[in-house]
């Protein structure tokens, strides 16, 4: 989740340190309104339910979209939530302006969830001026650790994803033109 400033802090954090407090609602209802201008947050039914210093609870309720062939909550939306939660998380620590990038996820599946509220808690246990890294536990319905990821975030200035967004179209602007160029040449 991409956003232009973080949530809490505005100096380079340290290691989160225990009895982290709550974010003031003001906090928590910027993360909401965030949550609702992804697209993807929305279609998974994701909800921000708490955020304290470093840490982010994330809440989903299981619908059959969210199911694979075996009934299940399909693995890929586990591990959504736990990345969506990690990145709530780092934002709570992030200096204003960063913008955060998942570069690494790592999950292990420990129970499938079928039914019920997940609950996914994102916690940072190293924020640092250029990598975050942040666990996730995910819990089912009766409160049972399902899943637990490890991911780490990139951090960059605003301009640094603005320019690369650039370049992106610029790429994709050189590469119409070729292919413009290259049906002109088959028509003839």
């Amino acid at each position: 989740m991409a956003g232009k400033s973080g949530f809490g802090s505005n100096t380079e954090a340290k290691l989160v340190r225990k009895g982290r407090r709550d974010l003031e609602k003001k906090h928590l209802e910027y993360a909401q309104s965030r949550m609702k201008l992804s697209k993807f947050s929305l279609l998974m039914g994701f909800d921000v339910e708490r955020l304290y210093e470093g840490g982010a609870v994330l809440g989903m309720t299981v619908g059959d979209h969210h199911r694979q062939i075996h009934n299940v909550v399909h693995g890929g939306a586990i591990a959504t939530l736990a990345d969506t939660a990690g990145a709530i998380a780092a934002y709570t620590v992030a200096a204003k302006g960063v913008e955060l990038a998942t570069i690494e996820l790592k999950i292990n599946y420990l129970l499938p969830i079928a039914e019920g509220r997940v609950k996914a808690e994102g916690k940072v246990l190293r924020a640092g001026r250029n990598f975050m890294v942040v666990e996730c536990d995910v819990t089912n319905h009766k409160g049972a650790l399902a899943a637990k990821a490890l991911m780490t975030f990139g951090a960059a200035g605003g301009r640094a994803l603005e320019n690369a967004r650039e370049a992106d179209r610029r790429a994709a602007a050189e590469e119409g033109a070729k292919l413009g160029k290259s049906r002109k040449k088959a028509a003839r």
